[in-house]
């Protein structure tokens, strides 16, 4: 059993490479009515319940033997119609996130390209060769994207580094308070708390870090502190540096332009001294989205192959990668700008599996099992709370779906 300050690093970058992702490049555009006192606010909350609904995801956990998925379970646990349920809601959060990326790394790939081809690359053909160049780099083999990943996570730390920096760099006082307009309202909040839950959602990690570590829960919450906590102050930093170069009026154009990453980054360009910022920035929200990809393309690449039983020949895999990505690609070709929609849709599907879930297990498993070494603080009061964040995560999404929730524009 690994208990070193090796292992809890380990853990604890697991859990923050796991939440870290592209998903963090639509928060700045689905702030930008509620700008950055309310962004951060919100950043808080969110982080809070996220880190809560993973602790209580530990405790059930230790009650089973490390290596036991999170779906045995809730099969065991809440029965096979939840157990069905809830794997219907990881899917759909992988299918939607990999049609997000698509969407996404096609924009980055055509903004990059226009200056130095002097006019716009066909978008069709950009999110084309994103996704066919990473979609083959998982059918070749798992340990190929394993070491790819690893590329990918270097050059995204090093980038998001000296981009952010260089984005500090250019704050003005003035643009992150909004001091010309309003300061930002409250009421776009509620349009946007299923992005910000979907930026901390990783706790399908939490059977991984058990199986890792076997079951020493203070460790283990060790990780998933540390790793939540990497997070926010990513988040933070990233919140900060762009509503303090982008202008909150801007936004309204890049959300008009269909608010997609690229459109963020032309946004941002054009606050920028010189290109070099501009272009260290463009890398990282492509290694962002490309790594992000490739997280979620092969959860979902192994997910189908088991579902739907194909083997690892050759031709059982290249069966798994037509069911697995020709879903995503072809609505990323027909729908290209939906990256900011589908983070959207990926947390109204990541609040039943990743909070209600989680909450509901807890209650079950505190019935069934005799209290052990690592118990969540809260009672069943943590669990109450939990259940109606998801549920107010759930309807708010939802309303805003239908119009019904303002978004600023």
């Amino acid at each position: 059993m690994k208990t070193s300050f090796t292992a809890v690093l380990g853990g604890s970058m697991l859990v923050a490479g796991t939440a870290i992702g592209a998903g963090m490049l639509a928060l700045p555009m689905i702030s930008a009515g509620m700008w950055f006192y309310w962004s951060t606010a919100l950043l808080l909350v969110s982080w809070f319940f996220m880190y809560r609904a993973s602790q209580a995801l530990l405790e059930v956990n230790l009650h089973y033997q490390p290596g036991d998925s999170f779906h045995t379970l809730v099969r065991d646990l809440l029965g096979p119609a939840w157990s069905a349920a809830n794997g219907i809601a990881v899917a759909f959060v992988l299918y939607i996130l990999v049609y997000a990326y698509v969407s996404g790394g096609g924009s980055i790939i055509q903004q990059s390209l226009t200056p130095f081809l002097g006019t716009a690359p066909p978008r069709i053909l950009s999110s084309l060769f994103f996704a066919l160049l990473l979609a083959a780099c998982i059918w070749w083999s798992s340990r190929a994207v394993d070491r790819f990943s690893v590329l990918l996570m270097g050059g995204m730390v090093l980038t998001f580094v000296i981009s952010v920096s260089g984005m500090l760099g250019n704050l003005r006082l003035s643009t992150l308070l909004d001091s010309a307009g309003s300061g930002g309202e409250a009421i776009f909040i509620w349009g946007a708390v299923s992005s910000y839950l979907t930026s901390f959602c990783f706790h399908a990690s939490v059977p991984s870090l058990v199986k890792y570590m076997g079951r020493d829960g203070r460790t283990i919450n060790k990780c998933l502190l540390a790793g939540t906590l990497m997070a926010l102050v990513c988040y933070f930093c990233w919140i900060t540096a762009a509503d303090g170069l982008i202008p909150r009026e801007q936004f309204k154009d890049v959300i008009a332009a269909g608010g997609n990453v690229g459109n963020l980054m032309q946004a941002a360009g054009s606050n920028l001294d010189g290109s070099f910022i501009l272009r260290i920035l463009e890398t990282f929200g492509l290694l962002a989205v490309a790594t992000s990809f490739l997280g979620a393309g092969l959860g979902l690449f192994d997910y189908i192959a088991d579902l739907c039983k194909f083997d690892d020949s050759r031709l059982g895999r290249s069966k798994t990668l037509l069911v697995t990505f020709a879903p995503p690609v072809i609505c990323g070709l027909l729908w290209p700008d939906g990256f900011l929609l589908a983070i959207g849709w990926a947390g109204l599907a990541a609040a039943f599996w990743s909070v209600i879930v989680p909450a509901l297990l807890l209650k079950a498993a505190r019935s069934r099992f005799a209290a052990h070494g690592y118990r969540v603080r809260g009672g069943s009061l943590l669990i109450t709370l939990l259940l109606v964040y998801g549920v107010v995560v759930a309807i708010c999404h939802t309303l805003f779906v239908f119009d019904l929730l303002p978004m600023y524009k």
